[in-house]
């Protein structure tokens, strides 16, 4: 007999966190109550971030790693985890303990009702951002609501990587993104194009404690207003969508 699928998979792109780790696997744990399976995706098999998962794993069998074989970075790391998911709804939360895990089973409770993507959202009332570089969340705040505003889409944190998505949606429109975090803009503006319906729930985003942010702003940019633009337009179908992101490359 096999196992039911679980509720949510939460997919966590991870380079070398190490130890550190370990104080967001305790959150994430702690808040949801939804059955879970809990994907740490990494690059190479000798990621230090491997080690205290595998450790935790000892306690928490519902957690265990992935080594992404589809190329380096976080998009391909996203990608990966997404597509060995066996749940109907995705999390992606990031690794450095930034995002607010009490967040996740809402967030896949509005994904069930029908909504193909769920945000966590530091710019709606009731939220949030504490800490970042302040060109950084400028930047991000004016897309968001310059987003909200002019094309409707259902939330004011379209750049936010702290999302929740239907399965079966991304596997409709596909990702395109091969570099960074900006898969979750990604799939805010295809779920646009495609009128699907997008919504947000307040939370409160905390500047990573440890570490080192491997985020480069001049890097990015150019990667996130590709998809910043692609959400205007007409309607699309899935497979129009599909046709123009990829003409786009």
């Amino acid at each position: 007999m096999t196992n039911p699928a679980p509720r949510v998979s939460i997919v966590i792109p991870a380079y070398n966190e190490g130890p550190d780790i370990v104080s967001g696997l305790d959150r994430i744990f702690e808040a949801i109550k939804l059955d879970a399976e809990v994907l740490v995706v990494v690059d190479s098999a000798d990621d230090t971030t491997i080690p205290p998962v595998d450790e935790y794993r000892v306690h928490e069998p519902r957690i265990r790693h992935l080594v992404n074989d589809y190329g380096r970075g976080p998009a391909y790391a996203i990608r990966y985890g997404i597509d060995h998911a066996a749940a109907d709804t995705v999390v992606v939360t990031m690794a450095d303990g930034c995002d607010d895990p009490r967040q996740i089973d809402d967030l896949v409770k509005l994904v069930e009702r029908g909504v193909v993507v769920a945000a966590a959202s530091r710019y709606m009332p009731g939220g949030q951002q504490v800490g970042g570089p302040r060109f950084k969340v400028f930047l991000s705040r004016i897309a968001g609501r310059t987003l909200h505003i002019f094309t409707g889409v259902g939330t004011r944190d379209a750049t936010n990587s702290f999302k929740a998505y239907s399965k079966r949606f991304v596997e409709s429109v596909g990702i395109d993104s091969k570099h960074g975090f900006e898969i979750g803009l990604e799939l805010t503006a295809k779920a646009r194009r495609l009128r699907q319906p997008v919504a947000e729930i307040p939370t409160i985003w905390l500047d990573r404690t440890f570490g080192q942010s491997n985020f480069k702003l001049s890097k990015w940019i150019p990667k996130y207003m590709r998809w910043y633009f692609f959400a205007f337009g007409r309607q699309l179908s899935a497979d129009e969508v599909r046709a123009k992101s990829s003409a786009e490359r």
